[in-house]
């Protein structure tokens, strides 16, 4: 029997709870301001002035509420251990209880956002066996970093206790132990944070959130002398005009330099104990744990302008569900040069060959790396000739890059098969090396259309497990006696999964 002390969450997980529901609430209230707020003194009436408070009046009521579901959460929250599990309870009028038992729990997360940094608190996410879609078993939401290793301890000694059958039954004391050995794979540099903001798609990001912003205050916004004032600027000549355009691009990359800056500060990667262990973050800062038998598959990532300078990114396909909420991929090298890609991945996953030799699909199946893109652009096509007639005819220049694309995906894409690992690499824009092992696949299939038929060629397709809807890589028109080696090959005994 456990000791079942209960413990309560820090109170300003009551703040953090309401601050997260008036998060979700900032968009609604943005419409009801300005559909509402700038247009009261356009209401002639009293009547009308006391009608459209009403929405407001909503707004705030919900806004009550969420801050008393907060407090109320927070002082019925406990959580303490008791019969080898790990145990939640909280509500007012509606108890809701959840017990774990710590054989099941998986990992730790960690996140610490500007309200803990300031308490020296941390928020914990527990992860089990069930845990891939994102959403963590438990959530305590603010508890010091003493009682966030108290929880690790328990549980690891707990475990040790399962292992050891001869403790049995005994009373589980917790006592500081040894902190497990750890060594640091990865560690990103300043230079390497620079270069990945360049080249990432934070600059689209910035750029279309600032006119999402724009397009809320669009009708309080002077248009017209907006476009005398640039009117007059453009006659000051072309020279000034490239200059301010690039000083703009130059702010914008600035701002999605300081973005990056901020989510990937301090990004490591170290093992500890058969798991990996991220952290990053400036303002908020997080740590995910993963377990390696819990790993799926290893996905590198080479977008053009990196491919182009010799850099890749690094994903884990994992069954545990990441820094949860929208950030639920697992990156493992957000940026690293390639020819230092192999030293660590070699480390990590021992048993993957790294550099295997590929098989593509044949020459006759060139044509289909493009010809479908004519499905959809023919029409686009002979509509702007038609309507945008004589300039519409340009459209045509289309169909160049279209079949450039193409033969790019041809000449990337192929597969390799080495003893219990299969390997696919494609491209759609980017190149993407997808690494798996036999017992790790949950399904393989393969699909042939009528006209691939005629050719004697046909794609496959490889799905892992990765979140609620899983990852899969595909190989696209391969020879027909390639697909059926590759579905031999997984038809063959298949190690039971870890």
């Amino acid at each position: 029997m456990m000791s079942d002390q209960r413990y309560k969450l820090h109170p300003i997980s009551a703040v953090i709870n309401f601050v997260k529901g008036l998060k979700e609430l900032i968009l609604p209230f943005v419409v009801l301001f300005f559909a509402n707020g700038f247009n009261l003194k356009e209401n002639s009436g009293q009547n009308d002035f006391w009608l459209s408070l009403i929405p407001v009046g909503i707004f705030l009521l919900i806004t009550i509420g969420l801050l008393i579901s907060g407090i109320i959460k927070w002082w019925t929250y406990e959580y303490w251990f008791e019969e080898g599990e790990l145990r939640v309870e909280y509500g007012l009028f509606v108890k809701k209880k959840r017990y774990i038992p710590f054989d099941r729990i998986q990992s730790f997360n960690y996140k610490e956002g500007i309200f803990h940094r300031v308490f020296g608190l941390v928020q914990v996410m527990v992860e089990t066996a069930s845990s891939t879609s994102g959403e963590a078993e438990v959530i305590l939401t603010a508890i010091s970093k003493e009682a966030a290793n108290r929880i690790e301890i328990v549980t690891r000694k707990q475990k040790e206790e399962i292992r050891h059958a001869d403790l049995q039954d005994s009373p589980l004391i917790v006592e500081e132990i040894a902190e497990p050995l750890s060594r640091v794979i990865h560690k990103m540099t300043t230079k390497e944070l620079i270069i990945l903001a360049t080249t990432s798609s934070s600059m689209g990001v910035v750029i279309a959130g600032t006119a999402a912003v724009l397009s809320q205050f669009a009708e309080f916004i002077p248009f017209e002398r907006i476009f005398e004032e640039l009117s007059a600027f453009i006659k000051f000549g072309f020279v000034i005009v490239a200059l301010s355009i690039m000083a703009g691009l130059f702010i914008t990359w600035l701002a999605a330099v300081v973005v990056t800056f901020i989510n990937y500060y301090d990004f490591t990667v170290w093992e500890e104990n058969d798991r990996l262990i991220i952290t990053r973050g400036l303002l908020e800062k997080k740590r995910v744990t993963i377990p390696l038998n819990r790993i799926q598959a290893v996905k590198i990532v080479e977008n053009p302008l990196r491919q182009l300078f010799g850099f890749a990114t690094v994903a884990v396909e994992s069954a545990s569900g990441g820094f949860g909420g929208d950030d639920k991929k697992i990156t493992l090298f957000p940026l690293i040069r390639k020819k230092e890609l192999l030293s660590p991945l070699e480390e990590l996953f021992p048993r993957f060959n790294w550099e295997p030799s590929f098989t593509k699909p044949p020459k006759k199946a060139k044509p289909f790396f493009y010809r479908i893109d004519f499905i959809w652009l023919a029409p686009v096509i002979l509509a702007s000739s038609y309507w945008l007639f004589p300039y519409g005819l340009l459209s045509f220049l289309v169909i160049i890059p279209a079949v450039l694309i193409g033969l790019w995906q041809y000449k990337t894409t192929g597969f390799a098969i080495n003893e219990q690992q299969l390997t696919i690499v494609y491209r759609v824009f980017s190149r993407v090396t997808f690494h798996v092992e036999k017992k790790r696949i949950q399904a393989l299939e393969s699909r042939q259309s009528y006209f691939q038929k005629r050719r004697e060629i046909a794609t496959v397709q490889v799905r892992v497990m990765s979140g609620m809807t899983g990852a899969s890589a595909k190989a696209a028109n391969l020879e027909n006696e390639n697909i059926e080696e590759i579905m031999k090959w997984f038809e063959k005994s298949n190690p039971t999964i870890e």
